[in-house]
């Protein structure tokens, strides 16, 4: 099938039924930090059509609301309230736009020596286990639900093929919320009282800009930057193009950065690349960027009808706290596999010792501080994993 010439009509289907794939994650951020699930899906779909413009309408990416950043917004929320720490969250723009200057100036050898799986690893261990007490807190609310939510998914993950396999965590979400309106346990004023019609995103965000919260959400934007050039990577087999090379690393980076700058700028969560839309055009074959950019403008519809927004906010807190139980172990699961996919030594001192201090200092809650800078949990645990990898040394084994 030559999924250039599809017709406009299956095109369509096929972006539409993408958006419903990454539907689930992209909504599930915002409702667990804080904000409108309409503002995300609203950055997802113009941060995915800034990103094509950056990357000639070539690479067929999706970016939607990143995971990386419920612990770290969670944690600073209580610190600098929800608006300063949306507004901190330029900074995360920043570190791409110069790790693309580096991949532009020194291609990836200098991300390699900074970021090796031995400082990775640990960093998705940490974004996974830091809100595991987040997660059952949520889910004791009412066990019941939380259980059939978490089941649903499990039974999803375990039991469906082809598309159904790709979408757990609506899946589980939707049998959680059927059951709780059974159960009476879903108030829908809300839903009733909202308009049909309702603005999506705020343009005041910035005004609550401080630099405390923007240093602090500078380190956590690593690990999604590598996870970047992993996907970038994934993406180039799944189409058959080398994308890393045309349009280039660099530009794919940029196109995130500011799909990421501009969502801080509209309220919204940073944007990451989302594997769950890479997965669907394996099973699809479609990997027209053009059937992307529909599922894009989809997501900008959808944020738009404010009876949406209202029914994703009624949804119990113990539903999205059962999705969390297995979502977060799956985000730490990835951290250890990413390790042994790198065969990192674990006999290795060094690599033992790298792992214990940052897994240490990122679950312990320890902070840096110094007037009115305060560094702690994954950015500090992100800082001190690069510090000890380039000052300790290496065997001459790893250094060939």
């Amino acid at each position: 099938m030559n999924t250039e010439q599809l017709s406009p009509a299956k095109k369509t289907i096929v972006g539409v039924q993408f958006l419903f794939v990454a539907f689930g994650a992209t909504v599930l951020v915002p409702l667990l930090i804080g904000i409108n699930p309409a503002t995300a899906l609203f950055t997802a779909g113009v941060g995915t059509l800034i990103f094509h413009v950056v990357t000639k309408e070539r690479v067929p990416i999706f970016l939607g609301s990143s995971f990386a950043f419920i612990a770290p917004i969670i944690a600073a929320t209580q610190q600098w309230g929800l608006p300063g720490t949306i507004a901190g969250l330029t900074s995360v723009s920043l570190v791409y736009f110069v790790m693309s200057a580096l991949v532009k100036w020194q291609g990836r050898k200098l991300l390699d020596r900074l970021f090796p799986p031995v400082v990775i690893g640990p960093v998705i261990i940490l974004i996974g286990l830091s809100l595991s007490g987040s997660a059952v807190n949520m889910a004791k609310d009412h066990w019941l639900l939380a259980f059939v939510s978490l089941i649903t998914a499990i039974l999803v993950l375990t039991l469906c093929r082809g598309l159904m396999k790709l979408v757990p965590i609506l899946s589980g979400v939707a049998v959680g919320y059927i059951v709780a309106v059974c159960m009476g346990e879903v108030d829908f004023t809300g839903v009733a009282n909202a308009s049909w019609i309702a603005m999506p995103m705020a343009f005041d965000t910035i005004t609550h800009f401080s630099w405390s919260p923007f240093l602090y959400m500078l380190p956590v934007a690593i690990a999604p930057v590598i996870e970047h050039i992993g996907d970038v990577y994934v993406v180039s087999a799944v189409a058959d193009k080398d994308f890393v090379k045309d349009p280039g690393l660099h530009r794919t980076m940029l196109g995130d950065g500011l799909a990421c700058l501009c969502s801080a700028f509209l309220g919204g969560p940073p944007e990451t690349t989302y594997s769950e839309v890479t997965g669907a055009m394996s099973i699809t074959k479609v990997t027209s960027p053009a059937v992307i950019r529909i599922s894009a403008l989809t997501a900008i519809c959808f944020s738009v009808v404010g009876k949406l927004s209202a029914l994703l906010q009624s949804i119990p807190q113990a539903v999205l706290g059962g999705i969390m139980l297995l979502l977060f172990g799956t985000i730490a699961s990835v951290g250890v596999q990413n390790l042994m996919q790198h065969r990192v030594d674990m006999n290795d001192t060094r690599n033992v010792i790298i792992i214990s201090v940052m897994l240490t200092m990122g679950l312990g809650g320890a902070v840096l501080s110094g007037g009115s800078f305060a560094i702690s949990g994954i950015g500090l645990s992100a800082v001190i994993g690069v510090v000890l990898n380039l000052v300790l040394p290496k065997t001459k084994a790893e250094e060939k």
